[in-house]
């Protein structure tokens, strides 16, 4: 099965239930209702952003840092420092933030998800922790630590820590940028910590029923030796197992770039991000988008599909709404876990920053509202959820018509035989083609085909499916998702 994944950030959320009830709002404020629709749009995942504790050191880093400051503006230009809450990946404890009820709030709100046959996600952090965390007092060798001459010639990726004897530690950090000054980088060179990780994550486990593992590519060894010059345990496969040996179908979901999605799934990811299906998406280039279709089934099913989440900036202030919804189609009814994010079916363009607890008021886009009505009640047809899916070859409709390579088409079948055919027209001017049918079904019948996302119908001759295909001619950014009949 292909589930779907809501993503909430849980501390904008209360926000604003707590502007609708007039007091400080919990996790045990949320609302009924707000959990049936969910249910009822047809999510089997929830991921819950920032739930864990963050502390007043890291806080004061998200206030005090100019760069910060300047983005939390442009998102809230009312911005107050009760907005600041610090973010929400400078982790001071795997505890449920008291502001939000505590543990106890959260294994109440897992039940209501689990009466509703929804699943709960978490973040689990496992580069870096906050300043805050009691480890940089109490196990200080958990750390990357520094030199005085490291310091002076890196300071943007070494601090001074003043905990009970001064110790210079290395700020967590991706090797491309600079480091992330409201964190510390744990030392997976050092056994102990690796061990003290496992237990933690062990810990979550007991609180949800899955993961979403940031920044997951980071502790591989060839990373962690490649960033920190010494080589670094491993940590994924054991700690995979160790988790399910005690949680069984346990899921874990890994944030991952630089074309390392299939290193993470063979680590014992159930899925990865598909930064690479996104990037060509906005990039535009047909060719590069049905080509990364090629790969086989063991590989796709294990994508975790998006057009925006809490990094990524927001779909609608980025593609045009026809492109947008192009996109849409192309990513979401494709293979693998469909991950959509808070926001995205109301049309906001305003990315909001996890270091942020309140987001800005934006008028919901009615348009954008209902084109992802419509998706979302194809997203969760049984053909797109357990079908089996194929890519379809797009020729020519004429001789000297090069339209066709603007085409990405597929196919899905069920075992009692419905078929959807999906085809997008992924280009900024008209577009034809013939779209291969090998559907021996099709043989002495006459087809429907019935336009889900719109009032469109086909009537074909099954035997000319078989030998020309089936013709389109599509307008910029059109596209077909059809039911046959």
């Amino acid at each position: 099965m292909y589930p779907s994944l809501y993503q909430i950030n849980i501390r904008v959320w209360l926000t604003e239930l707590s502007r609708d009830l007039g007091r400080k709002a919990n996790l045990d404020d949320i609302p009924e209702s707000a959990l049936d629709e969910i249910a009822q749009l047809g999510f089997d995942w929830v991921w819950l952003l920032s739930v864990w504790c963050t502390g007043p050191l890291g806080r004061s880093v998200s206030c005090d840092n100019a760069d910060f400051r300047r983005e939390f503006e442009e998102t809230l230009p009312d911005l107050c420092e009760d907005d600041i809450g610090g973010s929400g990946f400078a982790i001071a404890d795997y505890k449920v933030h008291p502001s939000l009820g505590g543990d106890d709030a959260l294994k109440r709100l897992r039940q209501k998800l689990k009466k509703r046959g929804i699943k709960l996600m978490l973040d689990f952090v496992p580069n870096h922790m906050g300043p805050d965390h009691r480890w940089v007092r109490d196990h200080p060798e958990a750390f990357i630590r520094g030199t005085a001459s490291e310091l002076e010639k890196h300071p943007q990726n070494y601090t001074l820590v003043k905990h009970g004897g001064d110790v210079i530690l290395a700020y967590g950090r991706d090797p491309y940028f600079a480091g992330w000054p409201d964190t510390y980088q744990l030392d997976y060179a050092n056994p102990a910590l690796v061990e003290l990780m496992k237990k933690e994550l062990i810990r979550i486990a007991g609180q949800c029923d899955g993961v979403r593992c940031d920044m997951a590519m980071l502790i591989l060894p060839e990373i962690f030796g490649n960033t920190w010059g010494k080589p670094a345990h491993p940590f994924w496969p054991e700690a995979i197992k160790a988790v399910r040996e005690k949680n069984p179908g346990f899921v874990f979901m890994a944030e991952v770039y630089w074309d390392m999605e299939w290193t993470l799934q063979q680590q014992g990811f159930d899925y990865a991000y598909d930064k690479r299906l996104y990037d060509r998406l906005r990039e535009g280039e047909v060719k590069s988008i049905r080509e990364h279709f090629y790969a086989g089934p063991d590989y796709q099913d294990k994508l975790a599909r998006f057009l925006e989440n809490h990094d990524e900036p927001r779909i609608a202030s980025t593609l045009e709404q026809q492109r947008h919804e192009a996109a849409a189609v192309i990513t979401f009814l494709s293979p693998g876990l469909r991950f959509f994010h808070q926001g995205q079916f109301e049309g906001r363009t305003k990315r909001i920053s996890p270091h942020l607890i309140r987001g800005p008021v934006e008028p919901a886009n009615a348009t954008i509202g209902k084109f992802y009505t419509k998706l979302l009640a194809v997203v969760k047809k049984d053909v797109f959820r357990s079908g089996q899916w194929q890519l379809l070859k797009c020729g020519k409709a004429w001789d000297g018509n090069e339209s066709f390579d603007s085409f990405v088409a597929f196919a899905w079948k069920t075992t009692k035989g419905e078929l959807a055919v999906v085809c997008i027209n992924y280009a900024d001017h008209y577009s034809q083609c013939y779209v291969n049918m090998p559907f021996s079904q099709f043989e002495n019948k006459s087809i429907q085909f019935k336009d889900q996302m719109s009032d469109t119908v086909y009537h074909r001759d099954g035997n000319e499916l078989l030998s020309e295909g089936l013709y389109l001619d599509l307008a910029p950014w059109g596209y077909h998702v059809f039911e046959s009949e």
